[in-house]
């Protein structure tokens, strides 16, 4: 970094002219920091992990809290050893987190359960329920989903209950004092109305016949956080959110939050997916894809989830509750091994030669077959997980196609969901972008998802800066957005406009290699179904 650029950080942050973006990711939260030329100048991390307590894929309220002020004194120590200040003011602020679940508050602000994530497979018969009463998809992760199965269920919270929100939607309440959340995130909650940009009334009239016998002192619309399309305002950093991000006390309040978001609105942010043909993949400890829509889908498909950009566009959305867990998991054995035998190899070393080697695994992958479910997979129907590694007695195991394999698998479930936008509804995209911890190893990840796909996969230099970023541009655009300026042409004209990206179109051997794949992952679905019946915590 020259000194000029230097400098002009250093006041950005002086004069309290940056944006901030605060992600609560599966197994990292994440916060960046940038000034008025939209890129990260500090970044800060803290780890952590999901827990699975009486069958329930949960974070805890002081993991949550803990973990935010982690990230943030991580990036107040990277700010100071940088540019020798002290952040004491931030202009702008979004909070982003992984998308959908269960946080129901009472009337004094507890909460009434455990946190219930994304992961949980748990809400099969409500979810199937209200898809049949809507004619709407409503996945098994989204709260009405949960909400219904409680109701199903006669747990005693339910009557207690006086707000309902996401994760990123409770941040920012703790933040802000304010009940609000971007319609990206809303839209995994309840159904939107594409006319409105709210709730969908009709829906809304049919739950509540549902369950008007139940005699809740409640009603739906009242216990929901508002919508708040992107550019809004979300409301300001209390002096209690001050002290909540920052545990030194050094921040001041008063910055301007724009509406929460989850992290598929911030991942189609952060790749400049947010116009009609565009759509981008993010694979994480998920893996899911989002398209936005020319035309509504002719029918619904309990495979796509219908939800919508930050700025209220529909998404048609195919979300796979598991990628990189079963595979991290393997690349540690290895790092395991390497320990054992005195060899020091960083983890980016573990995965960049691993994922290398791949490209030098046989068509047929061997006859190895792998599924990378820790958590259930709703897409292929199951209610929980069995991560698992089968071989053909004759089959090739040897380092290569064991790798190729396990990437393979990780794209299995999207590839059926994305087969129905394709082949059942004549889905057209332009362009799809990959971001995540997979592209970081050059071309592997990317010419891998390309035969998945069957299509062109595109990468920008940005790819590995995910949500957090993304969010951080969502406050920015709050906070500097220019009259009638849409989000897309920010983006465009703003953030992306000297970004160079990366193409690389699907290679025939390879496509030819990820459909023999498939095939056998179809015909060993069984294997799984054993495993689960068998298999027993």
């Amino acid at each position: 970094m020259d000194k000029i650029t230097l400098e002009k950080r250093r006041n950005s942050i002086v004069d309290g002219q940056t944006s901030l973006g605060i992600e609560l990711g599966s197994t990292r939260i994440k916060v960046v920091l940038i000034d008025g030329e939209k890129k990260p100048i500090a970044v800060g991390n803290y780890d952590w992990e999901n827990r699975l307590i009486d069958d329930i894929w949960t974070y805890s309220l002081e993991d949550i809290w803990s973990g935010i002020q982690g990230s943030y004194t991580d990036l107040g120590t990277q700010v100071e050893e940088v540019y020798g200040v002290t952040i004491k003011n931030i202009k702008a602020i979004g909070v982003s987190a992984m998308m959908h679940g269960y946080m129901p508050f009472d009337k004094e602000g507890n909460l009434l359960v455990p946190f219930r994530t994304w992961r949980n497979t748990i809400t099969q018969n409500a979810s199937g329920q209200l898809s049949e009463l809507f004619q709407f998809n409503i996945p098994q992760r989204w709260s009405i989903a949960h909400l219904y199965q409680a109701i199903l269920n006669e747990e005693d919270h339910v009557d207690k209950i006086d707000y309902l929100v996401t994760l990123s939607g409770y941040v920012h309440w703790k933040l802000t004092g304010e009940k609000v959340l971007g319609i990206g995130d809303a839209s995994g909650m309840f159904p939107i109305d594409n006319n409105t940009h709210q709730y969908d009334g009709e829906m809304i009239s049919k739950f509540e016949k549902l369950i008007e016998t139940r005699g809740y002192p409640w009603k739906l619309l009242d216990i929901l956080p508002s919508i708040l399309k992107s550019g809004s305002a979300g409301g300001v950093l209390t002096n209690e959110g001050a002290s909540l991000l920052d545990s030194s006390g050094q921040l001041a309040a008063g910055a301007a939050l724009c509406p929460p978001e989850g992290d598929a609105g911030t991942g189609m942010v952060a790749t400049n997916s947010v116009e009609q043909r565009t759509g981008n993949v993010s694979a994480g400890t998920s893996i899911f894809a989002m398209v936005v829509l020319e035309d509504e889908l002719k029918s619904y498909y309990e495979e796509i989830d219908l939800v919508t950009t930050p700025s209220g566009e529909p998404v048609a959305m195919v979300h796979c509750n598991n990628f990189s867990s079963d595979l991290n998991a393997w690349v540690a054995l290895f790092g395991e091994f390497a320990d054992l035998m005195g060899m020091e190899i960083s983890t980016s070393q573990l995965f960049t030669s691993l994922y290398t080697k791949a490209l030098e695994g046989d068509l047929d992958c061997g006859g190895l077959l792998s599924y990378c479910y820790l958590s259930g997979e709703h897409i292929t129907q199951f209610e929980e997980g069995r991560p698992l590694f089968v071989r053909l007695p004759d089959g090739n195991f040897n380092l290569a196609n064991f790798v190729k394999t396990q990437l393979f698998t990780g794209f299995g479930a999207l590839r059926i969901g994305m087969d129905i936008l394709f082949e059942n509804e004549n889905v057209e995209i332009d362009q799809i972008v990959g971001h995540g911890g997979l592209f970081k190893t050059e071309e592997v990840g990317q010419r891998f998802m390309a035969a998945a796909l069957h299509t062109p996969i595109s990468v920008m230099d940005t790819a590995g800066e995910g949500g957090a970023w993304g969010i951080a541009l969502l406050a920015d655009y709050m906070a500097n957005k220019n009259d009638n300026e849409t989000l897309a042409d920010y983006l465009t004209n703003k953030v992306f406009i000297n970004d160079s990206v990366i193409t690389l179109e699907p290679l025939a051997n390879d496509v030819e290699s990820f459909n023999l794949f498939m095939q056998r992952y179809i015909a060993g679905l069984p294997i799984q179904r054993a495993a689960i019946d068998v298999l027993k915590s």
